[in-house]
């Protein structure tokens, strides 16, 4: 099958029909990679919900050179022969994205200093890059009352952007999902079936997807900040899942175990609810060594990598 050829902030890349700008840009790479809030490449039918992944396409193909009229979702749009997209290099994008933020944030409450989150929330990422400095309203914010789904996933649903990551993850990855968006318009909601407890194996992945506070990790509620705390990489033998997940440390205590994520904040694969939040002694894992950061997030302060300096005091490329 021939590759498809499309630019993206005018660079070139080869990619299989059927793949959409959003997976064109990963393969890229960088800052042309357009932000995305609720896709998620191993959840089926992901995307579409949050909009800030919206682009340029100023060329729709070397058939038709026509642009789009409208701004296009990158996770749901396929690329065509000879496509042109601009991302960050066009100023309606970025307007756009930065209103998109603001709509975000009208009802988010302002509690980052107390949430579990912070310091690994995607929201806190795209308002900093694209966020006013100050609210433009006045009108008082959005709220829910707190509702008890299970012992081990706080709810707090009035950070909730309704992305629906965790909703398609207790579909695709879970045995029985009692959890869903009730209601419609501003009234929408997270909650479950007539107050039921969400305890299914592979249930804590909802805590992992979630891209704001909304779902927070009861076992490591309050316990640290997430920059004071060292990850490792870690397995252990597992009937469920694949046992391969990341230590968060504190001296020699397990603070929390999550999955493993890539570059773009996706799990690389789900774990289990047992080795999520029932083995959180050293002994129970095997420590494959410190996991890298990259620099750019808070949670790289204070973590530094060995440097190799020669004897004449430079560092080595």
């Amino acid at each position: 099958m021939p590759l498809l050829k499309v630019t993206i902030d005018n660079i070139e890349v080869e990619v299989e029909a059927g793949t959409t700008i959003m997976n064109a840009a990963r393969k890229i790479g960088g800052s042309v990679v357009p932000p995305a809030m609720c896709y998620y490449s191993k959840l089926e039918g992901s995307g579409g919900y949050c909009r800030t992944c919206l682009v340029k396409v100023s060329q729709g193909s070397f058939k038709d050179n026509r642009p789009m009229p409208k701004l296009v979702a990158s996770c749901r749009t396929p690329v065509q022969d000879g496509m042109v997209v601009q991302n960050r290099t066009s100023p309606e994008v970025m307007d756009n994205r930065r209103a998109i933020t603001e709509f975000l944030l009208i009802n988010h409450p302002l509690d980052c200093p107390v949430c579990d989150q912070a310091g690994e929330c995607h929201l806190q990422d795209l308002s900093y890059e694209h966020g006013l400095e100050e609210t433009r309203t006045e009108e008082d914010r959005r709220t829910f009352d707190p509702i008890d789904i299970g012992d081990l996933i706080k709810l707090h649903m009035n950070r909730c952007i309704l992305c629906y990551r965790c909703v398609k993850v207790a579909d695709q990855i879970t045995d029985n999902r009692v959890h869903g968006v009730l209601g419609r318009g501003d009234h929408s909601e997270i909650s479950t079936l007539i107050q039921k407890a969400v305890d299914n194996d592979f249930s804590g992945n909802m805590i992992d997807v979630c891209p704001v506070g909304a779902l927070t990790d009861k076992t490591f509620r309050f316990k640290s900040r997430v920059w004071f705390t060292r990850p490792f990489d870690a397995h252990r033998e597992c009937a469920k899942c694949c046992g391969k997940t990341v230590l968060w440390m504190k001296g020699e205590e397990i603070l929390r175990v999550t999955g493993r994520k890539d570059q773009y904040g996706e799990l690389e694969e789900f774990i289990c609810n047992d080795c999520r939040f029932h083995h959180k002694e050293t002994t129970d894992w095997i420590v494959e060594g410190p996991r890298k950061i990259e620099r750019h997030s808070v949670i790289s302060q204070n973590h530094y990598e060995k440097l190799d300096i020669p004897e004449n005091g430079e560092e080595s490329e």
